[in-house]
């Protein structure tokens, strides 16, 4: 079997996040890259969605921390996020989360308004990080 750097696409799986309906990944590593598909502020044990704002973006990134470990890497790798929100006047609180999750330098970001996302989410976010942890992370 060929490594990862040798252009086999490998499948990233968490069982600590919630399982999707669609025909999707929760992550594929290539190389010394990590994609992570979209994740909604769902709760992984009951499958629904958190009430508030804040607890779907703290959920949404909890999830993608989930499927960085399983691939063996962490937060402290993501190079790129990209946010879907229901509702760009909320970007500050969505802000105050995130900064939970990231230190400086943070990673480079996009963040996009849309009418509507899956099972009536306010946020979605996806992800894109190197392999391995950063020296010094927590394990």
């Amino acid at each position: 079997m060929a490594a990862a750097g040798e252009g086999v696409r490998e499948q990233i799986v968490s069982d600590r996040v919630a399982k999707s309906s669609s025909p999707l990944s929760q992550g594929i590593k290539f190389g010394n890259l990590i994609f992570l598909s979209g994740q909604l502020g769902r709760n992984p044990e009951t499958g629904k969605l958190e009430t508030e704002y804040s607890a779907q973006v703290r959920r949404a990134l909890s999830n993608l921390r989930h499927l960085l470990e399983a691939s063996g890497s962490s937060m402290e790798m993501v190079l790129k996020t990209t946010v879907f929100v229901t509702d760009i006047t909320k970007v500050g609180e969505l802000n105050q989360v995130y900064r939970e999750f990231f230190s400086d330098p943070v990673p480079a970001r996009s963040c996009v308004e849309v009418s509507a996302l899956a099972g009536g989410a306010e946020v979605e976010i996806e992800l894109i990080a190197a392999c391995g942890r950063k020296a010094g992370a927590a394990q």
